[in-house]
């Protein structure tokens, strides 16, 4: 709401700093403003005070849509996503571009994601616990892998989770980097070794090809490491932006409907956005499940006491980080547990357990209407054909 207000500012300020500003799509950001210089691949960050420029950042093709968040700025343009980081109002470096120009880097990425990375008996991939088809999870209570095993808490969507302040339930990775190690070793996961990782990427001469481009520098190029930062950086490219919610952010009142509005009224006045706020609507704080009220068992297991098991203080029991709503309509079942299947049950739960008060049934409908705004437009991600392995490849097991 705040960033629609700044348009009478921006639009008196603009001339005066040598730019038009493209009023459709300001975002606060801490003490810094991000703007789309109209007519142009430019976006800017503004002093939020003085208005004054604080950064001029190229796009490839014509920005179209900015949003920041913790001091990274994204920028959707036309030709692909931009990351940048900023700090105390001075640019430091960026964070990621899928516009790298070593896009073997991403291409790798992207194959480990969708098969190349197998777990021990090369059944199960990145992707099938985080299914591009369908939000970005696997839509089952807990997900199911090596030896088909069943996890202990449900996947939480990749879409996005470049936006979260940390990445798991309990935020135990601090970045997508890290986070991306822990699966594939997980024993119910993929339960593979960083070794048997770089063994099977050197087996395969085309692997070993893309590696070397995309780390020129390297003394061993193919590495867990550098696994894990192509797996970061095709991740960084799945974000979901233009959502109804965003339009109207950006000042289209017809982007959502009046049913929607309602909920987004009830979603503020309630209480609902002092734990699900930022750039993703969450995912970036951590809270008891049951500020007012735990929930029962089925929905809270008693032996998963979240983010407790990361810090080992006691205020930490049954804390986890708040999940990140957007796209929320399209990852059922609900919760760490994945037991609640009806987003409007979620919607009551949360209410009672974190707001301390019944929900109508038609205050319900339209926090949940106001949810299916949050879907954006999902990455279109097209298969890669991976290379065959060969007699070197460690065999499954």
């Amino acid at each position: 709401m705040a960033q629609r207000l700044l348009a009478a500012d921006l639009t008196r300020q603009s001339s005066s700093n040598g730019h038009a500003v493209a009023l459709h799509s300001p975002a606060i950001d801490g003490d810094l403003i991000w703007v789309v210089a109209e007519g142009s691949d430019v976006t800017l960050a503004l002093d939020r005070d003085t208005f004054d420029e604080v950064a001029r950042i190229e796009t490839p093709g014509r920005p179209r849509h900015v949003i920041s968040s913790q001091g990274v700025q994204y920028v959707h343009g036309q030709q692909g996503f931009v990351l940048h980081r900023i700090e105390n109002k001075q640019r430091t470096h960026d964070v990621t571009t899928t516009t790298d120009p070593r896009p073997e880097l991403l291409a790798e990425g992207q194959a480990y994601f969708t098969g190349a990375g197998r777990d021990y008996a090369a059944n199960w991939s990145c992707n099938s616990c985080h299914n591009l088809a369908i939000g970005g999870s696997d839509n089952v209570p807990t997900s199911i892998g090596h030896g088909w095993q069943k996890g202990p808490r449900n996947s939480p969507t990749v879409l996005n989770a470049v936006f979260n302040a940390a990445q798991f339930w309990d935020g135990r990775a601090k970045d997508l980097q890290e986070q991306a190690k822990g699966p594939v070793q997980a024993s119910v996961e993929m339960n593979s070794t960083p070794e048997r990782v770089v063994a099977t990427l050197k087996s395969i001469p085309e692997y070993v090809a893309e590696f070397e481009k995309a780390f020129p520098n390297d003394k061993d190029p193919v590495s867990f490491d550098n696994m894990a930062y192509a797996l970061e950086a095709f991740e960084v490219s799945l974000v979901t932006p233009n959502s109804p919610f965003d339009r109207f952010l950006a000042g289209d009142d017809a982007a959502l409907d009046a049913k929607q509005k309602q909920g987004l009224a009830l979603f503020m006045d309630s209480g609902c956005a002092a734990c699900h706020n930022g750039v993703n609507v969450g995912g970036q704080g951590y809270f008891p499940f049951g500020v007012i009220k735990k929930p029962g068992a089925e929905i809270l297991p008693e032996g998963d006491k979240g983010r407790f098991a990361v810090t080992n203080t006691a205020n930490d029991e049954y804390v986890f980080r708040a999940a990140p709503l957007r796209n929320v309509a399209l990852t059922p079942p609900y919760f760490h547990s994945g037991e609640v299947w009806e987003l409007e049950q979620a919607v009551a739960i949360m209410g009672d357990s974190q707001l301390g008060r019944e929900l109508s049934d038609g205050e319900v409908g339209a926090i949940t209407a106001f949810l299916h705004s949050l879907t954006g437009e999902q990455p279109k991600v097209a298969y890669p054909l991976l290379p065959a392995s060969t007699e070197a490849t460690p065999k499954p097991l």
